[in-house]
């Protein structure tokens, strides 16, 4: 078998490397761009606000392409909005109950969306959660602290 110049892995007679072993054991080192990047880069050094003046100016004389192009750069479409919900204190489970039920009333009501509800949901979840841990350790310590 024929050694690779930098001699970390060895090929196989036909030329290629073994099967489940890497040609390149450390990978790409962080941060490396890609060579079209570099280019790209290079090439539109300092044109930046040329460029933007012109896409302005396209999107002022009706170019669509243009328009959606700045105002997507001007006013980005928003992931999330807040919800207005008035979510009951939450200090166990008990509560956590009773705040998934005002959830669904709020679902039923019309106030919160079913996909709104869901995400609240997912934090009512993880607070209960972290409520419940939070117990069980003291409770934990309290038992150890006893056997003492």
């Amino acid at each position: 078998m024929a050694k690779c110049p930098d001699k970390t892995v060895e090929k196989q007679a036909d030329g290629r490397f073994k099967a489940g072993t890497s040609g390149n054991p450390k990978g790409r080192p962080k941060g490396a761009l890609n060579k079209t990047t570099l280019a790209i880069q290079a090439l539109l050094e300092g044109e930046g606000e040329a460029l933007t003046r012109k896409a302005v100016e396209m999107a002022l004389n009706g170019d669509s392409a243009a328009m959606r192009l700045c105002l997507e750069r001007i006013y980005p479409a928003r992931k999330d909005l807040p919800v207005a919900f008035d979510l009951p204190e939450m200090t166990g489970a008990e509560s956590a109950a009773q705040a998934m039920g005002a959830l669904l009333e709020s679902v039923s009501n019309g106030d919160l969306t079913p996909s709104e509800a869901a995400t609240l949901s997912g934090l009512v979840d993880g607070y209960r959660k972290a409520l419940e841990t939070k117990e069980l350790e003291a409770r934990i310590v309290q038992l150890e602290e006893a056997r003492k």
